[in-house]
């Protein structure tokens, strides 16, 4: 299975007054993290979304918080696809900091059409590309005889 991982600082921006990362901020980066996977799969979001007309919204969304961020961290978010249903994709987020794990996040996105707001299958080249991230590096299961 792929792994994808990005590395951010936390921001002034991203902190509340006492320099902890903010929540919501988190959520966000979630979101900026999601838009690069897209990208380096090959689907920028201006083509999906301006061109093909398609979207990926956030249908479910769980997250565990295990410490503290704070203003100045390094922040490593690493992704990686759980599942490709019909019309969804389940991803697996860890975002740690030097000194390990600092919050997980399981996340489901899905197909829609922008045209219309309804749930639409994966297209045929956007499936491909997703199924083969979500299986690469897996050793092939021995063929019985």
């Amino acid at each position: 299975m792929s792994e994808f991982c990005f590395e951010r600082k936390l921001r002034f921006a991203d902190c509340d007054p006492s320099g902890i990362a903010y929540f919501p901020s988190y959520l966000n980066m979630l979101n900026g993290v999601v838009e690069d996977f897209w990208c380096d799969i090959g689907f920028p979001w201006p083509g999906l979304i301006g061109s093909r007309k398609i979207g990926t919204p956030t249908v479910h969304l769980d997250c565990d918080f295990s410490r503290p961020s704070m203003f100045g961290d390094l922040l490593t978010f690493k992704l990686r696809i759980g599942k490709v249903g019909r019309a969804s994709l389940h991803l697996a987020h860890v975002v740690s900091g030097a000194d390990g794990t600092r919050w997980r996040a399981r996340q489901i996105l899905a197909a829609t059409s922008l045209v219309n707001h309804h749930a639409v299958p994966w297209p045929d080249d956007i499936r491909g590309a997703l199924e083969r991230h979500l299986h690469a590096g897996e050793k092939p299961q021995a063929v019985p005889s």
